[in-house]
């Protein structure tokens, strides 16, 4: 039997543990994955484009375990009540293929952007880092701030975006569920101003210039998380030409990054390579560090893998039939009724 969390079984385990602690537990998880990278089977996601969006799947393995995620990005889907990302997983045995754990994965896919975010920023910000940009107040963005809050102790949120409900909402769930300071702001530039980290997450589809160079301050950490399909981007070019640029899977934001917009050998360096500490971070305190962040398949089997352990600790979810249980493994049809009747006969013959 296949386990599967729905999304108020996945609710439940957020709620159980706390967003911080969830968020703090994908986090780790996520560092001891990314310290395994060459260990993984990886692939570029496969993308269909639309006019209006995007379909992909994100598969990834190792030698224990398969994970997929399916996801979508259609930014004028909340016109409609539809969220603009839905996204569900599965995790299956590598050995036979048998899925064991078909879950949710649109809130799993903040929680595990949030996590994947902050803990790229503790190896890439400065360490006295304390305030927080973010701009575009989404579905998102309440996880990006306590992602930050609970790994980096950020004590300072500065919050912009084109909506204003958007920062409404923000503004509202920040203030119930956290001690940061909530600083609201009336533009891009002034949200940035000052501030030692950047999180963009806008969901524009199109080549924005959310922030420009002269936005940017020493020692600032750009967390650009927006920018994640071919023709979406966030960040003006000079703004990466100007800062050590960091990436998940390079293959992959070579098509859909920031990086996109520059030149096929603009130097860039795997995140990975820097917590196994092959290669530097911020090599200097007033440097500009960008993390060009578009989401990588791996970061879905971590938070797989983490759902996983927690339901069965937990007794979350349900157990469904997705595979047939067969007493004979080559005896498929008889499932029908067909197949039914025929075993009834034989019997009674």
């Amino acid at each position: 039997m296949t386990r599967f969390i729905d999304v108020h079984s996945l609710v439940r385990l957020v709620d159980e543990t706390g967003v911080p602690e969830f968020l703090v537990t994908l986090a780790d998880a996520l560092r001891d994955d990314f310290l395994r990278w060459r260990e993984f089977d990886k692939k570029a996601r496969v993308a269909s484009h639309s006019h209006l969006g995007v379909i992909e799947l994100m598969p990834v393995a190792d030698d224990g375990a398969y994970a997929f995620k399916y996801v979508n990005g259609h930014p004028h889907n909340t016109q409609v009540g539809l969220p603009t990302v839905m996204a569900f997983g599965v995790l299956a045995e590598v050995d036979t293929g048998y899925p064991v754990l078909l879950s949710e994965l649109t809130l799993t896919t903040a929680l595990r952007t949030a996590a994947t975010s902050a803990m790229a920023a503790k190896a890439l910000a400065r360490p006295d880092a304390r305030s927080l940009a973010l701009i575009g107040n989404g579905s998102q963005s309440e996880f990006q701030a306590l992602a930050f809050h609970a790994l980096l102790g950020i004590e300072q949120v500065r919050v912009f975006d084109i909506d204003p409900r958007a920062t409404d909402k923000l503004v509202r769930h920040l203030a119930a569920c956290t001690p940061m300071e909530i600083v609201r702001a009336d533009s891009t530039a002034e949200a940035v101003r000052g501030a030692d980290i950047v999180t963009t997450i806008t969901a524009y589809q199109g080549h924005a210039t959310v922030l420009t160079p002269e936005m940017i301050e020493p020692g600032m950490h750009i967390n650009a998380v927006g920018g994640d399909s071919p023709g979406k981007t966030e960040l003006h070019p000079d703004v990466l030409r100007g800062a050590r640029v960091f990436v998940e899977y390079e293959p992959q934001t070579r098509i859909e990054g920031e990086i996109q917009q520059l030149a096929p050998d603009f130097p860039v360096h795997e995140l990975w390579r820097v917590l196994l500490g092959e290669v530097p971070g911020r090599e200097r305190p007033e440097q500009v560090t960008v993390f060009d962040s578009v989401g990588f398949a791996l970061e879905d089997y971590t938070a797989l893998r983490c759902i996983q352990q927690l339901a069965l600790e937990r007794g979350v979810g349900r157990q469904i039939a997705l595979v047939p249980e067969l007493d004979d493994p080559k005896d498929l049809f008889g499932l029908t009724a067909s197949g039914r009747r025929r075993a009834v006969l034989r019997r009674a013959a």
